[in-house]
Protein backbone atom coordinates (compact mmCIF):
# COMPACT_ATOMS: atom_id res chain seq x y z
CA UNK A 1 0.00 0.00 0.00
CA UNK A 2 2.79 2.73 0.67
CA UNK A 3 4.35 1.88 -2.47
CA UNK A 4 1.10 2.22 -4.34
CA UNK A 5 0.91 5.99 -2.11
CA UNK A 6 4.71 6.85 -3.27
CA UNK A 7 3.66 6.25 -6.90
CA UNK A 8 0.51 7.74 -6.93
CA UNK A 9 2.05 11.30 -5.04
CA UNK A 10 4.46 10.77 -8.11
CA UNK A 11 2.99 9.96 -11.30
CA UNK A 12 -0.38 11.63 -10.40
CA UNK A 13 0.03 14.51 -7.29
CA UNK A 14 2.65 15.55 -8.03
CA UNK A 15 1.55 16.55 -11.77
CA UNK A 16 -1.48 18.03 -10.62
CA UNK A 17 0.03 20.06 -7.95
CA UNK A 18 2.46 21.73 -10.95
CA UNK A 19 -0.55 22.65 -12.77
CA UNK A 20 -2.46 23.83 -10.61
CA UNK A 21 0.96 25.94 -9.18
CA UNK A 22 1.39 27.27 -12.10
CA UNK A 23 -2.32 28.65 -12.94
CA UNK A 24 -2.21 30.43 -9.45
CA UNK A 25 0.82 31.77 -9.90
CA UNK A 26 0.43 33.26 -13.64
CA UNK A 27 -3.37 34.21 -12.43
CA UNK A 28 -1.68 36.04 -9.33
CA UNK A 29 0.75 38.02 -11.20
CA UNK A 30 -1.83 39.54 -14.03
CA UNK A 31 -4.12 40.13 -10.91
CA UNK A 32 -1.53 42.47 -9.44
CA UNK A 33 -3.79 45.57 -9.51
CA UNK A 34 -6.83 43.78 -7.19
CA UNK A 35 -3.43 42.22 -5.02
CA UNK A 36 -5.81 42.27 -2.02
CA UNK A 37 -8.79 41.61 -3.76
CA UNK A 38 -11.40 38.20 -2.97
CA UNK A 39 -10.45 36.89 -6.45
CA UNK A 40 -6.74 36.39 -6.17
CA UNK A 41 -6.87 35.61 -2.56
CA UNK A 42 -10.01 32.50 -3.98
CA UNK A 43 -7.48 31.43 -6.09
CA UNK A 44 -4.91 31.31 -3.63
CA UNK A 45 -7.14 29.44 -1.26
CA UNK A 46 -8.25 26.79 -3.87
CA UNK A 47 -4.02 26.21 -4.77
CA UNK A 48 -3.37 25.60 -0.96
CA UNK A 49 -6.51 23.42 -0.50
CA UNK A 50 -5.45 21.63 -3.75
CA UNK A 51 -2.36 20.46 -2.58
CA UNK A 52 -3.78 19.01 0.39
CA UNK A 53 -6.30 17.47 -1.84
CA UNK A 54 -3.79 15.92 -4.16
CA UNK A 55 -1.47 14.70 -1.69
CA UNK A 56 -4.92 12.85 -0.31
CA UNK A 57 -4.25 14.07 3.53
CA UNK A 58 -7.58 14.62 4.74
CA UNK A 59 -7.24 18.01 7.29
CA UNK A 60 -9.39 19.02 10.88
CA UNK A 61 -9.72 22.84 10.94
CA UNK A 62 -11.44 24.23 14.65
CA UNK A 63 -11.45 27.98 16.10
CA UNK A 64 -12.12 30.05 12.52
CA UNK A 65 -15.00 31.39 14.92
CA UNK A 66 -12.23 33.08 17.06
CA UNK A 67 -11.19 35.50 14.94
CA UNK A 68 -12.94 38.36 12.77
CA UNK A 69 -11.75 38.40 8.92
CA UNK A 70 -11.93 42.01 8.55
CA UNK A 71 -9.57 42.33 11.83
CA UNK A 72 -5.68 42.65 11.60
CA UNK A 73 -3.81 40.32 13.46
CA UNK A 74 -0.30 38.95 14.26
CA UNK A 75 -1.13 34.94 13.81
CA UNK A 76 1.69 32.56 15.21
CA UNK A 77 1.98 29.16 15.00
CA UNK A 78 4.63 26.10 15.33
CA UNK A 79 6.03 25.09 12.24
CA UNK A 80 6.18 21.25 11.45
CA UNK A 81 6.71 20.55 7.55
CA UNK A 82 6.49 21.75 4.68
CA UNK A 83 2.67 20.83 4.60
CA UNK A 84 2.27 23.81 7.04
CA UNK A 85 2.13 26.56 4.44
CA UNK A 86 -0.77 25.02 2.39
CA UNK A 87 -2.94 24.46 5.69
CA UNK A 88 -2.58 27.93 7.13
CA UNK A 89 -2.82 29.47 3.64
CA UNK A 90 -6.10 27.67 2.77
CA UNK A 91 -7.96 27.35 5.59
CA UNK A 92 -7.03 30.37 7.53
CA UNK A 93 -9.78 32.49 7.25
CA UNK A 94 -8.27 36.10 7.05
CA UNK A 95 -6.34 38.42 4.37
CA UNK A 96 -3.06 38.10 4.98
CA UNK A 97 0.90 38.40 3.88
CA UNK A 98 3.47 35.91 4.49
CA UNK A 99 6.85 36.95 6.02
CA UNK A 100 9.56 34.52 4.21
CA UNK A 101 13.18 33.86 3.78
CA UNK A 102 14.09 35.57 0.42
CA UNK A 103 15.56 32.11 -1.03
CA UNK A 104 11.75 31.75 -1.76
CA UNK A 105 11.95 34.44 -3.78
CA UNK A 106 14.15 32.36 -6.72
CA UNK A 107 11.23 29.88 -7.15
CA UNK A 108 9.94 30.23 -10.78
CA UNK A 109 7.00 31.82 -11.07
CA UNK A 110 6.09 31.39 -7.49
CA UNK A 111 8.77 33.92 -6.35
CA UNK A 112 7.38 36.15 -8.73
CA UNK A 113 3.66 35.40 -7.73
CA UNK A 114 4.33 36.04 -4.34
CA UNK A 115 6.25 39.24 -4.59
CA UNK A 116 3.33 40.77 -6.33
CA UNK A 117 1.01 39.77 -3.82
CA UNK A 118 2.43 41.81 -1.64
CA UNK A 119 4.03 39.23 0.64
CA UNK A 120 7.54 39.92 2.29
CA UNK A 121 10.68 38.48 1.66
CA UNK A 122 13.33 38.44 4.82
CA UNK A 123 17.20 38.50 4.31
CA UNK A 124 17.99 36.58 7.89
CA UNK A 125 21.60 37.01 7.16
CA UNK A 126 21.53 40.95 7.57
CA UNK A 127 20.15 42.41 10.42
CA UNK A 128 19.26 45.48 8.65
CA UNK A 129 17.54 43.82 5.75
CA UNK A 130 15.92 42.11 8.22
CA UNK A 131 14.57 44.69 10.04
CA UNK A 132 13.43 46.80 6.62
CA UNK A 133 11.16 43.80 6.17
CA UNK A 134 9.85 43.92 9.52
CA UNK A 135 9.10 47.57 8.54
CA UNK A 136 7.40 46.37 5.39
CA UNK A 137 5.21 44.26 6.86
CA UNK A 138 4.36 46.65 9.41
CA UNK A 139 2.70 49.09 6.45
CA UNK A 140 0.45 46.50 5.11
CA UNK A 141 -1.18 45.19 8.32
CA UNK A 142 -4.20 47.72 7.85
CA UNK A 143 -7.77 47.24 6.32
CA UNK A 144 -8.09 44.05 7.81
CA UNK A 145 -4.61 42.50 6.24
CA UNK A 146 -3.17 40.51 9.30
CA UNK A 147 0.37 38.74 9.02
CA UNK A 148 1.28 35.07 9.88
CA UNK A 149 4.58 34.10 11.14
CA UNK A 150 6.55 30.85 12.34
CA UNK A 151 8.27 32.20 15.68
CA UNK A 152 10.43 29.82 15.56
CA UNK A 153 12.01 30.75 12.77
CA UNK A 154 12.67 27.36 10.70
CA UNK A 155 11.48 23.70 10.64
CA UNK A 156 11.01 21.33 13.66
CA UNK A 157 13.76 18.67 12.63
CA UNK A 158 12.81 16.42 15.65
CA UNK A 159 8.77 16.82 15.70
CA UNK A 160 9.55 19.18 19.00
CA UNK A 161 8.67 22.69 19.10
CA UNK A 162 11.57 24.90 19.29
CA UNK A 163 12.04 28.51 21.17
CA UNK A 164 10.16 31.08 20.11
CA UNK A 165 12.03 34.40 18.48
CA UNK A 166 10.59 37.69 19.11
CA UNK A 167 9.87 39.67 16.16
CA UNK A 168 6.21 38.72 15.57
CA UNK A 169 5.45 39.71 19.39
CA UNK A 170 7.65 42.93 18.22
CA UNK A 171 5.38 44.15 15.50
CA UNK A 172 2.23 43.21 17.27
CA UNK A 173 3.45 45.48 19.95
CA UNK A 174 4.51 48.28 18.07
CA UNK A 175 1.00 48.21 16.29
CA UNK A 176 -1.40 47.39 18.74
CA UNK A 177 -2.57 44.25 17.17
CA UNK A 178 -3.71 41.12 18.91
CA UNK A 179 -1.87 38.13 18.45
CA UNK A 180 -3.85 34.47 17.48
CA UNK A 181 -1.83 31.27 18.26
CA UNK A 182 -2.21 28.61 15.50
CA UNK A 183 -2.05 25.15 16.85
CA UNK A 184 -0.53 22.43 13.90
CA UNK A 185 -0.52 18.80 14.47
CA UNK A 186 0.04 15.73 12.81
CA UNK A 187 2.20 17.68 10.04
CA UNK A 188 5.37 16.35 11.26
CA UNK A 189 4.28 12.51 11.19
CA UNK A 190 2.79 13.24 7.95
CA UNK A 191 6.19 14.72 6.42
CA UNK A 192 8.81 14.69 8.47
CA UNK A 193 11.98 17.19 7.88
CA UNK A 194 14.23 15.79 4.72
CA UNK A 195 11.44 13.53 3.63
CA UNK A 196 10.68 13.41 -0.04
CA UNK A 197 7.08 12.32 -0.30
CA UNK A 198 3.84 12.06 1.98
CA UNK A 199 3.25 9.23 4.38
CA UNK A 200 0.49 7.41 3.85
CA UNK A 201 -2.42 7.66 6.31
CA UNK A 202 -1.70 10.83 7.66
CA UNK A 203 -3.99 13.23 8.97
CA UNK A 204 -3.54 16.70 10.35
CA UNK A 205 -5.21 19.56 12.30
CA UNK A 206 -5.18 23.00 12.38
CA UNK A 207 -6.43 24.72 15.22
CA UNK A 208 -7.15 28.65 15.34
CA UNK A 209 -6.92 30.06 19.10
CA UNK A 210 -8.43 33.26 20.70
CA UNK A 211 -7.01 36.36 20.16
CA UNK A 212 -4.53 37.60 22.89
CA UNK A 213 -3.98 41.37 23.81
CA UNK A 214 -0.30 41.18 24.36
CA UNK A 215 -0.46 45.09 26.80
CA UNK A 216 -1.64 42.76 29.55
CA UNK A 217 1.89 41.44 29.95
CA UNK A 218 4.43 42.97 31.93
CA UNK A 219 7.26 42.41 28.81
CA UNK A 220 7.70 40.54 25.67
CA UNK A 221 9.31 37.71 27.22
CA UNK A 222 5.99 37.13 29.25
CA UNK A 223 4.39 37.13 26.66
CA UNK A 224 6.04 35.20 24.49
CA UNK A 225 6.07 32.32 26.77
CA UNK A 226 2.44 32.82 27.24
CA UNK A 227 1.90 32.43 23.77
CA UNK A 228 4.30 29.51 23.11
CA UNK A 229 2.27 27.54 26.02
CA UNK A 230 -1.24 28.55 23.97
CA UNK A 231 0.43 26.68 21.14
CA UNK A 232 1.62 23.93 22.54
CA UNK A 233 -1.56 23.31 24.47
CA UNK A 234 -3.57 23.23 21.02
CA UNK A 235 -0.98 20.58 19.60
CA UNK A 236 -1.42 18.32 22.82
CA UNK A 237 -5.29 18.88 22.56
CA UNK A 238 -5.15 17.78 18.94
CA UNK A 239 -2.23 15.32 19.16
CA UNK A 240 -3.21 12.14 17.03
CA UNK A 241 -0.68 10.28 19.06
Amino acid sequence: MKILYILYQYLIGLPLIILVTLFTAIFTIVCFPWKNGKAPRAVQVFWSRSVLWFLLVPIKVTGAENVNPKQSYVFVANHQSALDVFAVYGWLPNNFKWMMKKELRKIPFVGTACAVAGHIFVDRSNPRAALQSVELVKKELVDGISTVIFPEGTRTKTGEMGRFKQGAFKIAMDLNLPVVPISLSGFYDAMPSGAFFVQPHAHVYLHIGKPIDLQQFEDINTAMEHLRNCVAHGIDKHSFN
